[in-house]
């Protein structure tokens, strides 16, 4: 995969903002960037961390009491942090500083719970083309600056909704949204969500990997320019 930016994004969904926004901010200490109106009853508030974008969507309407998504932590390297710390926002979705370059983090690192190890190998080796790193404790792919770290667990999802409070999805920005798609899918990809274009900002398309969970490709505007 050619990433038209070298950070993975990550988004999360919660119906209890204030809570949430006190605890990136004031806690993770994580900059909010600016707020994007996705759709009527849901506001998307964009933070930046070390490149990559936290997105904490609100949403008006109740969301359901849905199962966990693989995506289990979100680990930001920091300099000046002399250990690993754990920490969980106000609705239990982990995150983890630490010093750079631990478990190969220097930037940031996403963990994934997974039921076949081997599957996601092929997944994210083959359908995303993204390199593997030595991982001592499953497997580790890298995707510009950021690391996706496998991990196999017996209460990994088996299919993986995006509708549910807490992580759901990654995003991968990309040069040709269409292109990566199709590509993604003629390796074994599932489609969730035909590529689409939203107004002038991007286009995007949503694929989910063997255990189900959500993974956007972003052709943004601000980022390559031109959407077609």
């Amino acid at each position: 995969m050619d990433l038209a930016k070298p950070q993975v994004d990550i988004g999360l969904s919660t119906n209890d903002l204030e809570p949430m926004l006190r605890f990136w901010q004031e806690e993770v200490r994580v900059p909010f960037d600016h707020l994007l109106k996705i759709r009527r009853g849901q506001d998307q508030h964009r933070h930046d961390v070390l490149g990559t974008v936290l997105k904490i969507n609100h949403h008006a309407e109740p969301l359901p009491d849905a199962p966990p998504s693989g995506y289990r932590e979100l680990i930001i390297a920091r300099r000046g942090v002399a250990s690993p710390q754990p920490m969980a926002d106000p609705e239990g979705n982990r995150v983890r500083l630490v010093p750079p370059g631990t478990e190969g983090v220097t930037q940031i690192g996403v963990r994934v719970a997974v039921r076949d190890l081997a599957a996601h190998r092929r997944f994210y080796g083959e359908a995303l083309g993204l390199p593997e790193e030595p991982s001592a404790t499953g497997a580790a792919f890298r995707a510009g600056e950021s690391l996706i770290l496998l991990e196999e667990s017996p209460d990994a999802p088996s299919d993986a909704g995006m509708r549910g409070r807490g992580w759901r999805y990654i995003t991968f920005q990309v040069f040709k949204v269409d292109e990566v798609h199709a590509a993604v899918l003629a390796k074994g990809g599932r489609e969730a969500m035909a590529p689409t274009t939203l107004g002038t900002t991007a286009r995007i398309s949503m694929v989910r990997d063997p255990d189900g969970n959500w993974i956007e490709l972003s052709q943004r505007a601000s980022i390559v320019g031109a959407l077609d």
